[in-house]
Formats: C-alpha cells, sequence, structure tokens
C-alpha cells in the first residue's frame, strides 16, 4: 500500500521524485484558458510566473485527466513537475469538487507508478479538499500484482520479468494539509483505511475463482476480523442445512465449493444505530445450468463485488471507531453447473420459508441475497442495505458508472442516493412498481425467481424485497455496472475490480453514527 505523509516541506523544498500541481481551463486567464489552481504558486514562481504559458506550450489545456510532464527549473529540489487537469475553473467563490480533486489525484498517481515519493502540491484550502487528494492519490496509485513477479524461462537473457515491472507510487506526500492540526490529520487517518479497504476489496475482486471461492472468502474474512476486533461467524455447509438455508444451498450445490454464510459484527459500546449490510459473494458464476454464452463468463470472478464491499465497509467502520453497530452478511457461494446442480424450474424452500420456483439458474444472487435478507432482518437493525451485481438490466439502464439505487422507503433512498453523490460514486434512484411484482406469480411456489424481461433490475429488486422483515428500511444497491472496469484506467479507476459502494457505505454508517439518517 502506497504511504501518506502530511509533510512540513513547502513546493520549493521538497525532496521527492516529482511534484505534481493541478492547472484548469478558465476563459479569463492571458495564457489563454490555461489557469494555474491554487497550491503551486511556489512551482509558478520557480517557473517566473510563466508556468501556465510553457504548459500550454506543450499542448495542456487544463482538461480533466489530462498529464503533462515537464523538467522542473533550478529553483525546485525535484527534477519532474507534473501538471494535471482538473477541468473548469470554478464559479468565482466556489472551491474545487472534491471529486474533481479525487479524479486528479488518481490520475498523477498512476502517472507516477514506479517513483518512490512524489508531493501533491493540488488545491488543500480545506479539510475536505484534503480528504479528497489523499483517498484519490492512494487509489489511484492501486495495482494488484499478486500474480505477478513469476520468473519466464523462456525470455531472452536480460528480458524483464514481472519481478522487475513498475512498483505502484511509494509514498504520496501532501503539501499544504498542515500537519499539525487535528482536523487534517484526522482527514489523512480516514483516507488510509478507507483506501486501504476499498483497495482489499478490490483484490479480492481481482483474485481468480480458483484461489478465491466461499470457503476461502470465509478465511480471508475471519482474519481480518482478529485483526480489527470484528466477531466473525461462518456458516458452513452442514450449518445451513441444519439452519434451512434454501436459497444459498440450491446456489451452491453444483459445485465442488460448498456455500457459506459469514457474519461481520462490529460493535461500538455507545451506539445507538444498528446497520446491516448484506452482500451478494457469488465466488464465480458461470450462470449454472442456465449457462451464459461465450464472451459473458470471463470476468464472473466479479460477481462477488457486493459482498467485498460489504467486507470492506465493515473493517472501515472498525477502523474508524464509528460510534454506530454494522453487521455485515457475505452470501458466498460458486454457481457451477453439474449433476448435482438446480435446475430450471426446481424449487427451493428458503430460509424464511417461503417457496421459490427457479426459472433461470443465472438468477441466482436474489436467491442467496434472500436468505441473507431474512437473517438479517431478524436482528431487526434501524436499516438494511444490500449491495450485488445482480442485473444486466441495470447495466443496460445506467451504463457502465451508475449503480442504481431501489428501497421500500422514498426518503432512505434519497439519502443513499445524495450520499453516494457526496462521496463520488455515480447512482441513480431506481422505482419499485408494483404491476411489475405479478410476473413472478408462480403455479408451483410461492414466487418464481423471474419476472418480466423488461425492467429486469427492478424486478430483481421487487424480489428482494419480499425478504426484508416488516417496518426495516431497506436499500437495493444494484453495481453491475461499476463494479469491475474493463477499459482503459481513469482518474482513481483502475482496470478490474473498483470497490465500487464501499464509500457510499461508509458515509452512510458515519451519518448514522452521527444521528443525521433519524
Amino acid at each position: 500500500m502506497t504511504a501518506l505523509t502530511l509533510s512540513t516541506s513547502g513546493a520549493a523544498t521538497l525532496r521527492a521524485d516529482a511534484l505534481v500541481v493541478g492547472v484548469a481551463k478558465g476563459a479569463g486567464s492571458k495564457a489563454g484558458g490555461l489557469v494555474v489552481a491554487p497550491g503551486a504558486e511556489a512551482v509558478d514562481k520557480a517557473f517566473d510566473g510563466k508556468l501556465a504559458t510553457v504548459l500550454e506550450t506543450l499542448g495542456a489545456s487544463g482538461a480533466e485527466g489530462e498529464v503533462t510532464k515537464l523538467p522542473a527549473p533550478s529553483g525546485l529540489k525535484v527534477p519532474v513537475v507534473i501538471a494535471v487537469g482538473l477541468g473548469p475553473v470554478p464559479a468565482k467563490d466556489d472551491a474545487y469538487d472534491a471529486e474533481a480533486l479525487r479524479r486528479a489525484a488518481g490520475t498523477a498517481a498512476r502517472a507516477l507508478k514506479g517513483s518512490k515519493k512524489a508531493g501533491f502540491a493540488l488545491p488543500m484550502e480545506s479539510v475536505e479538499d484534503a480528504g479528497a487528494v489523499a483517498e484519490g492519490a492512494l487509489l489511484g496509485a492501486y495495482a494488484f500484482t499478486a500474480y505477478q513477479g513469476g520468473e519466464n524461462k523462456l525470455a531472452p537473457k536480460g528480458a524483464k520479468s514481472g519481478k522487475d515491472a513498475k512498483l505502484p507510487l511509494g509514498e504520496v506526500a501532501l503539501l499544504g494539509a498542515k500537519p499539525r492540526d487535528k482536523a487534517f490529520k484526522a482527514a489523512a487517518e480516514r483516507a488510509v483505511a478507507v483506501a486501504e479497504e476499498i483497495n482489499r476489496a478490490r483484490d479480492l475482486v481481482n483474485t481468480p475463482p480458483n484461489d478465491l471461492y466461499p470457503e476461502s472468502f470465509a478465511a480471508v474474512a475471519t482474519a481480518a476480523g482478529k485483526e480489527h476486533g470484528i466477531k466473525v461467524q461462518v456458516l458452513d455447509e452442514k450449518a445451513l442445512v441444519k439452519g434451512g438455508f434454501g436459497g444459498l444451498l440450491g446456489v451452491g450445490q453444483g459445485s465442488t465449493h460448498g456455500p457459506r454464510l459469514v457474519k461481520l459484527s462490529y460493535t461500538h459500546p455507545k451506539a445507538e444505530k444498528t446497520l446491516a449490510l448484506v452482500g451478494k459473494g457469488i465466488t464465480y458464476d458461470s450462470g449454472g445450468i442456465s449457462l451464459k454464452p461465450a464472451g459473458h463468463n470471463e470476468t464472473m470472478k466479479c460477481d462477488m463485488a457486493g459482498a467485498a464491499a460489504v467486507f470492506a465497509a465493515v473493517v472501515s467502520a472498525s477502523r474508524l471507531g464509528l460510534q454506530v453497530n454494522v453487521t455485515g452478511w457475505l452470501a458466498l457461494a460458486e454457481n457451477m453447473p453439474s449433476g448435482n446442480a438446480t435446475r430450471p424450474g426446481d424449487v427451493l424452500r428458503m430460509y424464511s420459508g417461503k417457496t421459490v420456483e427457479v426459472l433461470n439458474t443465472d438468477a441466482e444472487g436474489r436467491l442467496v441475497l434472500a436468505d441473507a435478507l431474512t437473517r438479517a432482518s431478524e436482528e431487526t437493525p434501524d436499516a438494511i442495505v444490500d449491495v450485488a451485481t445482480l442485473t444486466g438490466a441495470m447495466v443496460l439502464a445506467l451504463g457502465n458508472r451508475t449503480f442504481g439505487v431501489m428501497a421500500n422507503d422514498d426518503a432512505f433512498r434519497t439519502s443513499i442516493h445524495e450520499i453516494a453523490e457526496e462521496v463520488g460514486e455515480a447512482s441513480w434512484p431506481m422505482p419499485l412498481p408494483a404491476d411489475l411484482r405479478k410476473g413472478m406469480d408462480s403455479p408451483t411456489a410461492d414466487i418464481a425467481n423471474m419476472g418480466e424481461r423488461m425492467g429486469g433490475g427492478l424486478v430483481a429488486g421487487l424480489f428482494l424485497q419480499e425478504f426484508v422483515g416488516e417496518g426495516i428500511a431497506w436499500a437495493h444497491l444494484d453495481i453491475a455496472g461499476p463494479a469491475f472496469h474493463e477499459g482503459a484506467p481513469y482518474g482513481y479507476t483502475p482496470k478490474g475490480g473498483t470497490g465500487s459502494a464501499v464509500r457510499t457505505l461508509v458515509r452512510l454508517a458515519e451519518r448514522t453514527a452521527a444521528g443525521d439518517l433519524g
């Protein structure tokens, strides 16, 4: 993990491999539109006040995601200056948006791969600015290298092996973040805790399914529980059979790796509220007997991203010492086709006692979540939020970067949406139309696991709602789009697992601890 420090050095005296400054697009500047952002005054002075002119000569425009490298002048102790685009200059008297700072820091951190230390002189006029820059840099510096570094015996002599590949940026030094101020120190500590857990969630999502399966995921959670003072309970196959968890057992019975239900309990002695977080943890989703078509299986190791997010959020709450009780439920199974797999047409008796006719074994996430939601409801938490890479329909509706938010309470749904936007996670509130429920009527069982094709993401939400305890506020986050990024990295978002929804869940826990959710 990249280290984070609040530097006492100024931009002119810092010794590092590079210095990062921000530039923005602004029509009123003498340089024809490029504006040097606050924090870079000492760097601009070292360029005799002509930093913007030099950057424009090199083609810089200040656009978001743009990186321009240039040799540092003699007035600086660093050899390289990196100017990163922040996008449009804020309106008069407005500060730079936290998400713009987060993305710019992430972009710069990615560009600094292989460097040992870099100073970040981006706008940090407030505690929130410092937290955003720290978080963005730590997330942007992420790299999944667990399976790299093996020696290629067939490579030509002198060729680089994985172990010689460039490592992530070693240290982020924040300049201008007031290292002796308690609020700034707290913001930095929070950024480190949350970023480390997001990156742990990313690691889990990126881990190949031959190494990450229900039992091994449960082992990771158990180890983390011991490290961070979280109580962990793991229900194995025998316990699931004894408890009547028909959804988890039905999905997992086709695999040689049996299902697990993992309960993570973080408690605070002064807590007045309890949050229950439920995560879909399909460690590999082949579709089961309803096998996915060619081209749709390759990334299905990511189908446990909801459980990874819940796991990361509970550990974050513990590390931050939040005054709220947070319980995480990881519904873990591997969905495989075999002679023992659940068939379309089978009927499962769920933990709630309801029976479900399985019309499509590739609609398995809602089955494991249903059991976990019922079990979580038994403890009567103040609110339940489930997180899942649940439906392709949600990707069709909202694209690859936005997750859908559904809920049984409009005010709660609005709160979740606002929290997600506040922390920089794109989301959109979605309805649960009652008329779509009829499509899941079954002549054989209490309900079918499929309904109308149109509005499939909403149908899935309606199915889950059936298993939430009466009177409990509940929200469902369908992160099927943003959980796994297949394109080129951007901002602080890497290729592969993203850690989607962790920041939203952590901020929800913080707000609940502060009494901001009623």
